[in-house]
């Protein structure tokens, strides 16, 4: 049963604390409990600013006191990944030494947040430069997926700690990234929303890249409705294209895509019978049902085993930025870094080019449709312990970010919430994709999803206590 007042909607938590009832240092204080149970346990954090944040929360009490607002996030506790550059904390972005300082002089997306007062509680792990789906890390662990207490598995990444942080409570907003998945991922694996907006929408400046071109900023949070509410708190100073998340629609008013195709392939037990109960429970609530397909899904998986654009530009970064990191990557990583010294230019461009084609004929399919849905990830969290194996790892990853590359190569945003558990116990995310800078009306029609299913507490419950 969650009791802590940093399990409200963010909604309450902002009513609340301008009507008195609630201080933002008692939600400091609630994390910092939560924290000194289960933080060891979870290890949700590379860095972790409890003390600092209560101090900032103390002035932020002061400033509601005295009839002051600077936003919709003022007061509530935030944690950020380990990739975001962030005043007074280091930036390592999973590697084994600290970035040059200037690696902690925020960006727009963190700047804007910092505006409003938030409680920032520290920095969550992520996979090293952050390129792995399942949140390993040779430097510095992995977090651990807190629904399973017996066994160590994986959380999701390369946002690994972000999901964690949100369930363990130590968090009511968590930022992440993601390149192919890595907010849809650790959000599914976790048992929470999370929101992969459109590329290019929000500046990717001062967060540490992975892929120039396909690195998405986004957010994690316990349901739809609190990342509607971040969303709105955040988008307005971060783009042009800003205009608010739009109203619910009814179900009855919405057509939803479901492929026959690709997405369904491979699922874990419990997997793909969690998402279509689901999808049957949305069609008998009034939505329309029909079988659509997103062409050409096989080569954006051709693609992404070949490394895409990331592995490339990954490669560039590192070799003229910090080439000091190569000598000590992660081996998962390094792998994938030297993979690159072996694609062409030529292939480089051609595979940019292949991206182009590949999100014009998405876009055009998802004009025929309010979203389509899929299961986000096909595989149950794994345990550590499976992917120590030669040849494990590379599949298990290559697997769980399978379904969620497809929005980035084809240039759409996406959304993942929690409909249930497979059939080890550990949570399982619907996907629903829309066209690109459709980001606020897709978290609108997640809204609505989710009015219908239940968001993360209600479907899941608390988790195991250590």
């Amino acid at each position: 049963m969650h009791t802590s007042p940093i399990f409200l909607p963010l909604k309450e938590q902002h009513a609340r604390l301008r009507g008195g009832s609630l201080s933002a240092v008692q939600l400091v204080d609630a994390a910092i409990d939560l924290h000194a149970s289960r933080g060891d346990h979870d290890h949700a954090y590379l860095t972790w600013n409890g003390e600092a944040a209560r101090e900032m929360a103390r002035a932020t009490d002061s400033v509601l006191a005295c009839g002051g607002d600077t936003g919709s996030l003022m007061g509530v506790p935030v944690s950020i990944k380990d990739i975001y550059a962030v005043p007074g904390l280091p930036t390592y972005a999973g590697s084994a030494r600290r970035l040059p300082r200037h690696w902690e002089e925020p960006g727009p997306v963190v700047s804007t947040l910092l505006k409003q007062l938030p409680s920032v509680m520290g920095k969550t792990h992520s996979v090293e430069f952050a390129f792995g789906g399942l949140g390993t890390n040779a430097h510095w662990g992995a977090p651990r997926n807190p629904w399973d207490r017996v066994h160590h598995r994986t959380p999701g990444g390369s946002s690994a700690g972000a999901g964690v942080s949100l369930i363990n409570g130590t968090a009511g907003l968590a930022l992440g990234t993601d390149t192919a998945g890595s907010v849809r991922v650790p959000a599914a694996m976790t048992g929470v929303a999370g929101l992969k907006t459109t590329a290019g929408r929000w500046s990717t400046a001062q967060i540490v890249p992975l892929s120039a071109t396909l690195d998405t900023p986004g957010l994690l949070a316990r349901g739809v409705d609190d990342l509607a509410f971040a969303f709105e708190a955040l988008d307005g100073a971060l783009t042009i294209r800003a205009g608010g998340v739009l109203a619910r629609p009814s179900l009855a008013d919405l057509t939803f895509g479901v492929p026959e195709a690709y997405f369904w392939e491979h699922c874990s037990p419990g997997i793909a019978e969690s998402v279509q109960a689901a999808i049957r429970q949305l069609e008998a609530a009034g939505a329309r049902i029909v079988t659509l397909d997103l062409p050409r899904t096989d080569e954006v998986f051709t693609l992404f085993q070949q490394g895409g654009l990331a592995a490339v530009e990954l490669a560039a970064f590192l070799k003229t930025q910090l080439p000091e990191a190569i000598a000590s990557l992660d081996p998962n990583v390094a792998a994938r870094v030297k993979a690159a010294d072996d694609i062409p230019g030529w292939e480089y461009v051609r595979r940019c080019g292949e991206l182009k084609s590949l999100s014009a004929n998405a876009a055009d399919c998802l004009t025929r449709v309010d979203a389509l849905l899929t299961p986000t990830v096909t595989l149950s969290p794994p345990t550590l312990e499976s992917l120590e194996p030669d040849g494990a790892y590379p599949k298990a990853n290559m697997q769980a970010l399978r379904n969620t590359v497809v929005a980035n190569f084809m240039g759409l945003c996406g959304l993942t919430l929690p409909v249930g558990k497979d059939d080890v116990g550990m949570p399982v995310g619907l996907q629903v994709l829309a066209g690109p800078w459709q980001d606020a009306r897709l978290l609108a029609i997640g809204q609505a999803i989710e009015a219908e299913l239940g968001n993360s507490l209600a479907i899941l419950g608390a988790p195991p206590t250590p």
